[in-house]
């Protein structure tokens, strides 16, 4: 979808994911156990709370959080690069608000089973590195080995990386990305189901 063969046509809106992603999983994969760390989830573990109360709290904020820095990257791709938004922003947002919960479960599930904040960022980073480099961001899935192709199916970076060339650059609307939504949704519901499941409030 890039006529005129600008690298940063192409880039930008991969980059953009990179952006979103990286940040929001490493703060929500390092959030639980900075609590551990501080002492103050026992306090949080006598209380009434459900479990998936406490997920739902932690992960909200860095949902918002999310949300502000597709904004915020949008604006710096449409005025800085001149990247094309030809389709609807409304539905990058939509997109994007349901596979943020994946990365934030992942974070969350993370956390859960980590002591240290430094030990959630060495693992955090172990899987984003493999989900970036098998996204198809720098390498096209077509030119890997078949084996590496299959398991991109199982990597939610590569859905938001299609979903944002297809929407910014191609102009696709619902329908086009409703195969990649339909994963992502499930991804959501498996990575957060994990998430509350391995939060135990005793220990």
């Amino acid at each position: 979808y890039n006529e005129t063969l600008n690298y940063k046509t192409f880039m930008v809106p991969g980059i953009l994911v990179i952006m979103v992603t990286m940040i929001t999983l490493f703060l929500s994969g390092m959030n639980i156990v900075r609590e551990k760390e501080l002492g103050t989830l026992e306090q949080i573990n006598v209380t009434p709370i459900r479990k998936s109360q406490f997920i739902i709290g932690k992960l909200f904020p860095f949902w918002l959080l999310g949300m502000i820095l597709l904004t915020i990257g949008l604006v710096i791709a449409r005025l800085l690069f001149d990247v094309p938004i030809i389709g609807s922003i409304s539905l990058l947002y939509f997109y994007t608000s349901i596979y943020l919960l994946v990365v934030l479960g992942i974070g969350l599930f993370i956390s859960n089973y980590t002591d240290t904040q430094q030990q959630a960022m060495f693992i955090a980073w172990f899987f984003v590195v493999i989900f970036i480099l098998m996204s198809g961001l720098f390498t096209p899935i077509e030119s890997m080995p078949e084996w590496a192709q299959i398991l991109t199916y199982t990597n939610p970076i590569r859905y938001f990386v299609e979903v944002m060339r297809m929407v910014m650059l191609k102009g696709s609307d619902f329908s086009d990305i409703l195969p990649h939504l339909s994963v992502t949704l499930l991804f959501a519901v498996v990575m957060n189901g994990l998430a509350v499941w391995s939060y135990h409030k005793t220990s």
